[in-house]
């Protein structure tokens, strides 16, 4: 069904990644605050979450279907390892887990240096299995998302290791880091700011061993009303970025490798995090407030999750 909302191009390029007769959907509307979709190409279905009402969400995509997939934790950021298995990031256990095949669930992070991480907000994975997640506290303020707690940590980006299961911390000096998603070829990591005001994307290079984090940079600072969120990149490096706050700037911004600003997606509600799916992977699924969207484009996302 075909709803509100518009493909707008900024810059010519944007006309290379769109079709013009493809429309808006909405595919769900009875979130209370919708987050971290997840594609299952195997099984044709979308995961994504609900965090204040505690539950995993399942779309289907042969049959339009909406079920619970799972209730508790308080889960947010979901992925796919490179077995295929979801890793998410749950507030309530202040924890990032796997789910098994058979459905049992492994803890892969709830410590650092004997302290409780925050609340595990974004997560990807590396192809060397590596697991990275932002770590800031939105999940400890109060009841809504989560359980009120105070912070043992400040808010970090870590890196698991796929091995020894060690924590490494990646970065310290992001102010509440959120979205995270690497570039194609994995050289370049793209973060959130959540902590300043505006909020802002920053960029860094990722050394060869995947170890380091180098060359710290903004990659684009929105007017003080803008809000990144969650992201992700297309096979041609350009950055899809979960976008608000407010009329008229909801929705997703859509940017070039260089930063340049050439599309975007209006939606009436504010964007948390999107992923691409689909048979093709050419269709972007958007969990933004109380709905999860969708729309065919003509590029396909980058790697898993």
């Amino acid at each position: 069904m075909a709803e509100g909302g518009a493909l707008e191009t900024i810059d010519k390029a944007f006309g290379a990644l769109t079709h013009g007769s493809a429309a808006l959907e909405v595919l769900y509307d009875q979130c209370r605050w919708a987050e971290g979709p997840v594609w299952f190409g195997d099984g044709r279905y979308l995961l994504w979450s609900d965090i204040p009402n505690d539950r995993l969400m399942k779309w289907e995509e042969s049959t339009g279907a909406v079920s619970v997939f799972r209730q508790g934790g308080h889960a947010n950021g979901n992925t796919r390892d490179r077995q295929g298995r979801l890793v998410t990031c749950e507030h309530a256990g202040r924890r990032v887990v796997r789910t098994e095949y058979d459905g049992r669930i492994t803890v892969l992070a709830e410590r650092y240096e004997g302290k409780r991480l925050n609340s595990p907000n974004d997560v990807v994975v590396k192809s060397d299995d590596s697991v990275w997640f932002s770590d800031p506290t939105f999940g400890i303020h109060g009841f809504y998302e989560g359980e009120r707690a105070e912070a043992e940590l400040p808010t970090n980006l870590y890196r698991r290791d796929p091995h020894t299961g060690e924590l490494r911390l990646m970065c310290d000096s992001i102010q509440k880091p959120n979205g995270l998603a690497f570039s194609p070829d994995e050289r370049t990591l793209y973060v959130v700011e959540s902590g300043t005001l505006p909020r802002r994307i920053r960029v860094f290079d990722v050394s060869a061993d995947g170890l380091r984090l180098t060359n710290d940079r903004v990659f684009f600072t929105p007017d003080e009303d803008g809000a990144p969120d969650g992201f992700r990149c297309d096979v041609d490096g350009n950055l899809w970025a979960g976008w608000g706050i407010g009329e008229g700037r909801d929705g997703v911004m859509i940017f070039a490798p260089d930063a340049t600003p050439i599309g975007r997606i209006a939606l009436p509600e504010r964007c948390a995090n999107l992923c691409f799916g689909g048979v093709k992977r050419n269709r972007l699924f958007m969990a933004a407030s109380q709905s999860l969207y969708a729309v065919y484009t003509a590029t396909q996302g980058a790697g898993p999750g």
